[in-house]
């Protein structure tokens, strides 16, 4: 990310509190990206549940800080949802295979969408099942802890679904989850994790780690860790959404052929036999191939709205400076 303006030298150049209402002028005036707002439906005041009208403009927009836990609507989403509806209505199970996104495989449609956004590739992406149903899936098939080398490591103040999936992986393996749960602190006093104290639990704890789960957006404190640097650290020894929407999965196309789903699904089968019904898999590669079954059309097109907001390239230089088109990892 380009590196932001601490807030308190942006107090200091208008001599007043970091917490002041004019640092957040400030801000909002020299962010690249606001633009951005108008792609969004900020809900107004009066809209939200009771509150005290007699203090504030009711038909003025809310200032809205909970991306952690459901973002803004984008205003192409009932579109696209009505899109949907009205297909449905109309031609009802042609649905599966008509349309600018046939419901049979609407979410192979804005993986490049998603594979953009996070700097892979589009084969290495995939928007299945919710967010702690890919967890699981994949560490049944890359989580394999020995006595020697069974530790998980991620934040101390993980989601709870996070912390939980961890705890239930580590059982169903037959380890205590005291003994490798590795949960990385802040310092006394701090609270957001240095990076370097990341990097030296990984290099102290050496063949111990089994896996380094961490997310790339700290859900409470809003960190953005630097997963280029902690997975190179790993290597030597996961935009907002919201309750019960679309996930997203990634695996490294250096694993397509070497590493299989532990647990099958009708969706993991190639979509070019996928309705022949045979009974016979033929599993896809890599990431698709744990796929379990087709995704709800309701969920895919909220996420497509996003999508399409997030590649704009004026987002994509500020994520990605060097190289808006960026397919690294």
């Amino acid at each position: 990310m380009k590196r932001c303006v601490p807030l308190c030298a942006v107090a200091a150049l208008l001599r007043c509190s970091p917490t002041s209402a004019e640092v957040a002028s400030y801000l909002d005036k020299h962010d690249q990206l606001r633009h951005l707002r108008e792609d969004f439906l900020v809900p107004k005041i009066a809209d939200l549940p009771p509150s005290d009208l007699t203090l504030v403009d009711g038909s003025a927009e809310c200032i809205y800080l909970v991306g952690n836990s459901l973002g803004l609507q984008p205003k192409k989403a009932r579109k696209y949802l009505e899109e949907e509806l009205d297909k449905w209505a109309k031609t009802g199970v042609h649905g599966h295979t008509e349309g600018s996104r046939p419901w049979a495989w609407a979410e192979n449609n804005i993986e490049e969408l998603m594979a953009k956004v996070v700097g892979a590739k589009a084969e290495e992406v995939a928007l299945m099942n919710g967010l702690t149903v890919n967890l699981h899936l994949l560490m049944l098939s890359f989580y394999k802890p020995t006595a020697a080398r069974h530790k998980i490591l991620l934040e101390h103040k993980a989601f709870p679904s996070d912390h939980y999936a961890v705890e239930s992986q580590i059982r169903l393996r037959g380890f205590d989850p005291q003994q490798s749960m590795l949960l990385v602190s802040p310092r006394q006093g701090e609270h957001t994790l240095r990076t370097e104290d990341i990097l030296e639990t990984i290099e102290k704890e050496g063949d111990a780690v089994a896996v380094v789960m961490l997310s790339g957006v700290q859900y409470y404190t809003g960190q953005l860790f630097d997963m280029a640097a902690i997975a190179e650290a790993g290597h030597r020894k996961y935009l907002n959404s919201g309750a019960g929407g679309l996930a997203g999965a990634f695996i490294h196309e250096k694993h397509r052929d070497d590493i299989r789903p532990a647990l099958l699904g009708w969706w993991g089968h190639d979509l070019k036999t996928r309705f022949q019904m045979t009974n016979v898999l033929e599993l896809q590669p890599g990431v698709s191939g744990f796929r379990l079954s087709n995704q709800p059309i309701l969920l895919v097109c909220p996420l497509q709205a996003s999508l399409e907001v997030l590649i704009q390239d004026s987002v994509l230089k500020n994520i990605y400076p060097s190289n808006a088109n960026v397919q690294g990892h």
